[in-house]
């Protein structure tokens, strides 16, 4: 059998590049790309590559899955913007180098505790605080975008990781509405649930943490 014509997806199946648990990927964007609802510059876009964070940092994307289609190579990725959950397909040559990573970071908001990974095993764990019942934090799979130092005086901490989650409502929230895992100036309200939806964690442990992980590692909040 030929090869689909142009702009039209290939007949195999996309190959998997990150499973969110033992083996993900991320890289930084190269272009100011569409990304299209399916791997063809004909297809509708759902969003653009953009180079920094609301923050200023270097923005990064988690790499889903890659195809060819047309003779051209194309990456799915996870797009950091509202709504939560969109993601769409780039000209692989839109993203610079992919880089691997074997940690997660899972976030329960029931249990109020946050546990991160590494190579499957649990090496650091710590409770938190979560958003109140009226300004949820939101459930799904996210990624570590950036990594911060104190970034708005003792509020938030010694450190503070940006994550590619969205508060549902809060719009004009700084950021945008980006969900944060940072420290906290009230200790004694962890665990519980006294944030409008950034998940706070005592500086002592936020420290920790903030060695061990780096950009790019999946964040899973259930």
């Amino acid at each position: 059998m030929g090869a689909p014509p142009a702009g039209e997806a290939s007949a195999r199946a996309p190959v998997v590049l990150s499973n969110f648990r033992t083996l993900s990927r991320w890289a930084y964007p190269q272009a100011a790309a569409t990304a299209h609802v399916s791997p063809s510059a004909r297809s509708r876009g759902v969003g653009r590559l953009h180079f920094l964070t609301e923050d200023g940092q270097e923005e990064v994307y988690m790499a889903l899955r890659s195809d060819t289609a047309g003779g051209s190579s194309w990456i799915q990725v996870a797009l950091p913007r509202r709504p939560n959950g969109v993601v769409g397909w780039v000209p692989a040559d839109a993203l610079g180098e992919l880089h691997s990573v074997g940690d997660y970071l899972r976030v329960n908001r029931e249990a109020l505790r946050a546990t991160f990974f590494r190579a499957g095993h649990a090496i650091w764990s710590a409770p938190i605080g979560v958003g109140r019942p009226a300004l949820p934090t939101p459930a799904g799979h996210f990624y570590v975008r950036e990594k911060l130092r104190a970034i708005g005086g003792a509020f938030y901490g010694p450190f503070a990781l940006g994550t590619s989650a969205y508060a549902p409502h809060l719009t004009d929230w700084p950021g945008g509405g980006v969900i944060g895992i940072h420290g906290t100036d009230q200790p004694q309200l962890i665990p519980g649930r006294p944030s409008h939806g950034c998940i706070r964690i005592r500086n002592a442990d936020i420290a920790r943490l903030w060695r061990l992980i780096g950009v790019g590692t999946p964040i899973e909040i259930v």
